[in-house]
């Protein structure tokens, strides 16, 4: 207890040493040097550096190195001069100040020979720090109350969080299994699900895959029909090299042994052989009817007649049998057709695959009994995610409370009421924000984002005091300079606030702030005052 309210005990330890009724020494000297300075008696410096008769004491000459043998005078440039204050609190001043016209002890003793007129003020100053050493002991006292309650409430809050420990840890372990069997229930639902999943999407792109293959069957019979210019039911090199764009080797020339190399080795290829044509030709063949015409000025194209593609109705194309082929599939999905399949044939791969994927529409609603299974599945995956949302919560729940009652909060825990409360104070710019054992932060008054002035870091006030300082650090970092950091320093208050904040120093940031957890015990500071009022 002894390092609450540290401002108050200097104030109260005034002239304790001082009694109402002067004690005979030599002027300047303080009473508990008293001994070193008896009357007919060498005096020895208290250097110890050399001894002089007692009659050169305050004999305006220097023969001390430090001063000792002129206290009541200013010969010595190192000397001081103790004022007796009676009534109030002695000091000490320089020696130099000595009879220089100026009063600066409250009893007028520094000024015995300068002719300065000094009234003693020693009482009147003595009558006033007394009321403010009553106000101040009476806020002490009045802390001290509050601190006891504090500590009290901060003990048994202390016991119900334990305690409160001791419950999570066994609900965590109940929670831990059902969150386990929920897992298996999940993983159990899900396997099933997945096989239904796998079989009904292999059902819809086996459908799909069969519509692919049947536009691509017909797109082939339109492009045959379109190839044979003469109408005699066969492809021949010529009627393929009309179109330039299946050029092999892409090299402006597409030759007669290019376009043999395409039919297979042949000179015209049925119906039945430019099947496996196709399937070479198709990605780059461009169809008649999308190739750019010229028109003449006044004239238009009209589509060709229904007589112009008769020839190819009394051509039989083979059934096209599953052969189980990848590679051949992989080629039928890759055209599709729509409501005009001729304007597709000149759209890039990418785009036409896009475009057929559009086509296919949506995958159609899943059965009765795939849906149970998916439904049976989610609803285990919600209860299973229910369970392990449950526990997080349950372990950070845990984490703070395990926080609060491993902290350091003091001897007695007497701090332990600040922990997840803020404390703001608003200033012309800014508005400071201290949430102890948390952070400290700085907001512009009039709108702005918030910085970060350090977070909590330790306890930092000298030894035996230790819990009169508090360290924020690593905040926001400074431009071109360090990160920054508060310091907070705490004194005795019946209120708990921020009272002031400075910079003293770039980016280190000091505030002051009150609460009644560092107030003293009352019975010391009522027998100090007592002490004082006997002055």
């Amino acid at each position: 207890m002894a390092m609450a309210c540290q401002s108050l005990i200097p104030l109260l330890l005034l002239g304790v040493a001082v009694s109402a009724v002067e004690v005979q020494r030599p002027r300047g000297v303080p009473l508990s040097k008293k001994h070193f300075y008896v009357e007919g008696k060498p005096f020895t410096c208290l250097d110890g550096s050399l001894t002089i008769p007692f009659d050169r004491v305050n004999d305006d000459y220097c023969d001390c190195q430090d001063g000792s043998d002129e206290p009541g005078t200013p010969a010595c440039p190192n000397g001081s001069f103790h004022c007796t204050n009676a009534g109030y609190r002695p000091t000490f001043i320089p020696s130099s100040r000595i009879n220089d016209g100026v009063c600066d002890c409250c009893d007028a003793t520094d000024e015995f020979n300068s002719g300065a007129s000094c009234p003693n003020t020693c009482r009147e100053l003595g009558r006033k720090e007394k009321e403010s050493l009553q106000k101040l002991a009476e806020i002490a006292k009045e802390g001290f109350l509050l601190k006891q309650q504090l500590i009290q409430e901060a003990k048994r809050g202390l016991e119900e969080k334990k305690a409160k420990v001791l419950e999570l840890q066994a609900n965590k372990k109940q929670l831990e299994e059902k969150v386990e069997a929920l897992r298996t229930v999940k993983e159990t639902a899900e396997e099933p699900e997945k096989e239904a999943k796998g079989r009904h999407l292999k059902a819809w792109e086996d459908q799909k895959a069969a519509v692919r293959a049947e536009k691509d069957r017909a797109r082939m019979v339109e492009v045959f029909l379109e190839l044979d210019d003469d109408g005699d039911s066969f492809i021949s090199l010529t009627e393929l090299q009309s179109h330039s764009e299946l050029d092999t080797d892409s090299d402006g020339s597409f030759t007669e042994a290019e376009a043999q190399a395409l039919l297979g080795g042949v000179e015209k290829a049925d119906a039945a052989a430019f099947e496996a044509v196709w399937k070479d030709i198709k990605d780059k063949y461009i169809s008649e009817a999308q190739a750019p015409v010229e028109v003449p000025l006044g004239e238009t194209t009209e589509p060709l007649s229904d007589n112009e593609s008769e020839n190819y109705s009394e051509v039989e194309i083979p059934e096209e049998e599953d052969d189980d082929d990848p590679e051949e599939e992989d080629d039928d999905q890759d055209e599709e057709d729509d409501d005009d399949p001729e304007t597709d044939y000149n759209r890039p791969p990418a785009v036409q695959v896009k475009k057929d994927e559009e086509d296919e529409g949506t995958m159609p609603p899943y059965d009765e009994e795939t849906q149970n299974l998916i439904d049976a599945a989610q609803k285990a995956r919600e209860q299973f995610d229910e369970a392990e949302r449950g526990l997080r919560e349950l372990d950070d729940q845990m984490k703070n409370l395990e926080k609060e009652t491993t902290s350091d909060f003091g001897p007695s825990y007497e701090f332990a009421y600040l922990y997840s409360q803020c404390y703001e104070l608003t200033t012309s710019e800014y508005v400071y924000r201290l949430c102890p054992f948390n952070r400290v932060s700085q907001k512009p008054k009039h709108g702005g984002s918030e910085t970060s002035l350090g977070t909590w870091g330790h306890w930092d006030g000298p030894e035996g005091e230790v819990y009169t300082v508090m360290k924020y650090e690593n905040g926001m970092g400074c431009w071109q300079g360090p990160n920054r950091s508060t310091t907070v320093k705490i004194k005795c208050g019946k209120e708990t606030a921020v009272t002031s904040t400075t910079e003293p120093s770039r980016c280190e940031y000091l505030m002051e702030f009150t609460s009644p957890a560092l107030c003293q015990d009352p019975k010391t500071l009522d027998q100090m005052l007592h002490q004082h009022n006997e002055l």
